[in-house]
């Protein structure tokens, strides 16, 4: 059990406690404009970490705090999903069978926008049958991504489609930990909240269809590719043992952890039967102190990600200890005084814990308390406190190119190639579902849209 640590006291008042995500913010758009990869991110964390002991007053209260951030059981889960499902991937797309369904896409005449669009609606059903954006991430990227880039759409409009795909399933899915710390904490019953909730969610993921099929984009880069890699190979098909154990085993509501490995048992087993791999092939000792393999190559080009993930949870557990969430609490309880008020404190509040902690669920369960009291007080009733909690989170979490919803997928669109590498900077552009949702809820608390559960 994760013991939290101990409050964190700052110099120069709330300067010295904002100096951390200060440090942060300036080294993020100082890598989002260069373009950076993962490992700018990596950088602009760290930094921040370092910044934060120069103001804090005790240090070893800030340590303490680091750890605690660190303790939390989803770092643990996505560190090592990240990592296995690093290796379920490379089987995938070592063995040859990503060319060989993109050779069958092109021949079909099924590319470009359409398959931009088709990757979407995919991604949505999965994530929503699935409850999870981060391992539907892991499912989907490996196969349709590179498919989608072989066959002619631009690799920053696939990776958006997935992601956009992953929001709406996060948002409106009945198990998706959103959906249920949303109407947990706003004593909601879950079936009224999903069906509620079709109302903000479907006109969303409706115009972010309407916007892949207009303006995604073609590239050239992945037909050259395809031409390269030759003819297709139907018995590398196989090796789609990996995605359909995973996802059979996520739909029985396993582990994503335990889901992934039997993924990679599956498909070493299929890779070995069928001769497209050897044994040396997956795992080899050449001697002179080195390892090879696909499997070694696959966790060591994990490292930036698992980096990035120990530096934002770290500060997430100094921005936790600092304080920062009861500030934005009482920030709320001030600006709270009409209905319409109500629900734009609400909104903001949302989104800005979101953004912070990169954890929608954890921005819920904060300010869930707060949010149920001045909603009960300013008569916002419950399904619409919870459908704009959650539809919140997937709008700010989703468009801040530092969560894991911009870097996981930046970083398993890197590992096909340099030609195929989409800059997390760039996802909250594409990201059509999130930015529809937007929309969405700008206009439900202008006009009063969907204030009204009967």
């Amino acid at each position: 059990m994760e013991q939290k640590a101990k409050r964190i006291e700052f110099r120069f008042g709330k300067f010295g406690k904002l100096a951390p995500l200060i440090v942060a913010a300036g080294m993020i758009l100082w890598a989002a404009f260069s373009q950076s990869n993962v490992n700018g991110y990596v950088l602009a964390f760290f930094a921040a970490l370092v910044t934060g002991v120069i103001f804090t007053k005790d240090e070893k209260a800030y340590g303490e705090a680091l750890v605690y951030g660190l303790s939390k059981p989803m770092f643990g889960v996505i560190v090592m999903a990240v990592i296995l499902a690093a290796i379920s991937g490379k089987l995938i797309s070592a063995s040859g069978a990503v060319q060989t369904i993109a050779a069958y896409v092109v021949a079909a005449g099924f590319t470009g926008k359409l398959f931009v669009a088709a990757s979407f609606l995919i991604t949505c059903l999965l994530a929503f049958a699935t409850g999870t954006s981060v391992g539907t991430y892991f499912v989907v990227i490996p196969i349709l991504f590179p498919v989608g880039v072989m066959a002619g759409a631009a690799p920053e409009f696939m990776i958006g489609a997935i992601v956009s795909g992953a929001a709406f399933g996060d948002n409106l899915g009945p198990i998706s930990d959103t959906t249920i710390a949303s109407s947990a904490t706003q004593h909601a019953d879950l079936g009224v909240v999903v069906k509620t909730r079709m109302r903000y969610s479907l006109p969303a993921a409706a115009g972010a269809l309407v916007l892949f099929l207009l303006f995604s984009k073609t590239s050239e880069a992945g037909a050259a590719t395809l031409t390269e890699a030759g003819t297709a190979n139907p018995v590398s098909l196989v090796m789609l043992a990996v995605p359909a154990v995973i996802i059979v085993l996520c739909l029985l509501k396993k582990h994503l952890i335990t889901a992934l490995s039997w993924g990679i048992l599956a498909g070493i087993a299929a890779g070995l039967l069928f001769g497209i791999y050897t044994v040396e092939g997956l795992i080899a000792f050449p001697g002179g102190f080195s390892v090879s393999g696909a499997i070694i190559e696959a966790i060591t080009g994990t490292s930036g990600t698992v980096a990035m993930l120990i530096a934002v949870f770290a500060l997430l557990g100094v921005v936790e200890c600092s304080g920062l969430f009861e500030d934005v609490g009482v920030l709320l309880s001030r600006f709270a005084k009409s209905e319409r008020s109500t629900e734009t404190a609400i909104v903001l509040s949302t989104g800005v814990l979101s953004m912070v902690t990169g954890v929608i669920s954890v921005a819920i369960v904060a300010l869930g308390d707060l949010v149920n009291e001045i909603g009960e007080k300013a008569g916002v009733n419950r399904y619409r406190r919870a459908n704009l909690l959650d539809c919140t989170g997937c709008v700010f979490c989703f468009l801040a190119p530092w969560t894991v919803h911009c870097v996981i997928p930046a970083q398993q669109s890197a590992q096909f190639g340099e030609g195929f590498a989409v800059a997390p900077a760039s996802i909250p552009f594409v990201n059509f579902y999130s930015v529809c949702m937007l929309v969405m809820l700008v206009t439900a608390v202008i006009t009063g849209y969907g204030r009204k559960h009967k």
